[in-house]
């Protein structure tokens, strides 16, 4: 609405700010009204984490009469809500939340995920348990097929609720991706395990080395439960598909690493080279640093191509990692049962493809060797189909409608078996498909979710909040990294930087108690609460609609309408 301004006459007496004796004073038929928004970083997190109330949570815990160790509780209730591995996730997770956060234009983003780390942590140390969020007990029974993030997350949404889970799992054990897939110095395998195990305490069976489609017919489960939900991951890694590439030094980066974190011993001599380069060609490739060799990445196109997490390149490059952009492999020399030698191709860019990214194009007669006593090749993966074929779909793999259902009655599916992504996007899917199976069976219809609109930078008031750098956590150097080959690199925040960085949060359109608008008001319009960090009101009788409060919200929590 268009702002309307008239001149009105005002009564002798008139309130404070109105000038009496009949003077006249603008006003305008607009009043402040509080409007909700969505914060960026909630905006950015694949699974929809209420990531504002986890942080502010803390941030106002002394406003709020709480002690630090109820706000710690509080918080990993809200984040555990959406995320049954806060510990887990704030280790592992590339963290696209802070990419959005607008206090990147000031002085840098909100460490969210060590926060969330701290916080699990904090928790794994206190005890604390999941939750149920029902007393009910359904009769429903649930099979879930694979315990990777999907799988573990939809179990644990539908064990809330009050169903009963039963888990297959391939490997020996649970963890999917995160434990096979993630080195132990990026996410040891005993934090894990207690976030798991905390999910099999609601209840949720989980059974090891039981491979669906050969060791239990799929037909079977579908006796047997009331639905099925399908997270059976992508752990299958795919060769280069050129000559010799059959050599039993030759390995798939998926296959690689999950050697080294089943406890298997590999050797794999003085010279690696790694082609790729996304997350798992730099894992692999830093694990066979730690091993004692020389390491080698070969990626077709430059570095600012690579789909890697940018710390850990950059944590590549620290530990002597080499890398070598614009080359392809093309042949492999081998002698008796091992290739000796990887014959490369350089590459020059050419048009973008369908990612955006600019394709490599061979340059001719440009060829170069590279020795090797091992090749590992991280350039994609897949899902494993055997006994499965009825879920696959021509070429395409795994497809669900949007309420997480596949092409076979009762089944549905989620992670990485319908296209690879991020642990995070496996968890939101887990908690999708658990949440249509709650409503399918309880007969609820779920209202439409009415998405408040971002709140940007640009509707903030920068300059308001105190500059504060970010808290970082301590980082052993490169030589001590390479002194084991699962010693953790990163540690956990202190409870001194957590706190200091939680109040870095600006609560982005949510009232932090700043008491701006309440000092602006001239009128006495504002009510502020006695009791901190309860909601402003308004006492719109006595508002002129001057605006004040409005232009000088800092978080851009009111607007006059």
């Amino acid at each position: 609405m268009a702002k309307v301004v008239k001149k009105v006459k005002k009564p002798l007496g008139g309130l404070r700010g109105h000038s009496a004796g009949g003077s006249s004073v603008e006003t305008s038929p607009l009043r402040p009204v509080q409007v909700p928004k969505t914060p960026p970083c909630s905006n950015g997190c694949p699974n929809e984490t209420n990531i504002r109330e986890f942080l502010t949570t803390i941030s106002q815990s002394e406003g709020a009469g709480r002690s630090y160790k109820e706000s710690y509780e509080k918080a990993w209730g809200i984040l555990t809500e959406k995320n049954p591995f806060p510990s887990s996730c704030g280790r592992v997770c590339p963290h696209p939340c802070e990419s959005e956060c607008n206090r990147t234009y000031k002085d840098g983003a909100v460490g969210i995920n060590n926060l969330e780390r701290f916080v699990g942590d904090y928790a794994i140390e206190q005890g604390f348990q999941l939750k149920k969020i029902s007393d009910e007990n359904y009769e429903e029974k649930i099979a879930v097929i694979g315990a990777g993030p999907a799988g573990l997350s939809c179990a644990y949404q539908l064990a809330r609720r009050g169903y009963g889970v039963t888990i297959f799992e391939a490997f020996s054990k649970p963890g999917g991706m995160l434990r096979y897939g993630i080195p132990d110095y990026r996410l040891p395998p005993d934090v894990l395990d207690k976030e798991i195990k905390r999910i099999e305490d609601l209840g949720v069976e989980i059974k090891c080395n039981q491979i669906i489609g050969k060791d239990i017919p799929y037909e079977n489960l579908q006796k047997d439960y009331s639905a099925i939900f399908v997270g059976i991951g992508a752990h299958k890694g795919k060769l280069l598909g050129i000559p010799n590439e059959d050599a039993s030094n030759v390995f798939t980066g998926t296959e690689f690493l999950n050697k080294i974190n089943s406890g298997e011993t590999v050797e794999v001599g003085d010279k690696v080279l790694v082609v790729g380069g996304g997350d798992t060609a730099i894992d692999a490739a830093r694990v066979s640093k730690r091993l004692g060799a020389d390491v080698t990445i070969v990626y077709r196109r430059t570095r600012k191509e690579m789909p890697a997490i940018e710390e850990e390149i950059v944590g590549a490059e620290e530990e002597g990692v080499k890398l070598e952009f614009l080359a392809a492999p093309v042949e492999f020399e081998k002698a008796g049962d091992k290739i000796t030698k990887m014959e490369c191709q350089k590459m020059e860019l050419g048009e973008p493809d369908s990612s955006g990214r600019r394709r490599p194009v061979p340059i001719p007669d440009s060829f170069f060797t590279l020795d090797a006593t091992t090749v590992i090749a991280a350039i994609s993966q897949e899902p494993d189909f055997n006994g499965l074929d009825n879920l696959h779909e021509g070429k395409d793999w795994i497809k669900v409608d949007e309420n997480s259902v596949t092409k076979i009655p009762d089944t549905y599916a989620g992670g990485d078996a319908l296209e690879l992504g991020l642990a995070t996007i496996a968890i939101f899917q887990g908690r999708k498909a658990a949440e249509a199976i709650h409503n399918r069976f309880r007969d609820i219809q779920p209202e439409p979710e009415q998405k408040p609109p971002v709140i940007t930078h640009d509707k903030i008031i920068l300059n308001f909040y105190e500059s504060k750098l970010r808290n970082e956590p301590f980082k052993l150097s490169p030589e001590e990294r390479l002194g084991s080959i699962d010693g953790e690199i990163t540690s956990t925040l202190t409870e001194e930087q957590a706190i200091e960085e939680a109040k870095r949060c600006m609560s982005c359109a949510s009232c932090f108690d700043c008491g701006t608008c309440w000092s602006y008001c001239q009128d006495q319009a504002i009510v502020k609460p006695v009791v901190k960090h309860q909601p402003y009101k308004f006492k719109l009788d006595l508002c002129n609609g001057c605006n004040k409060c409005a232009e000088n919200c800092p978080c851009g929590y009111i607007e006059m309408r």
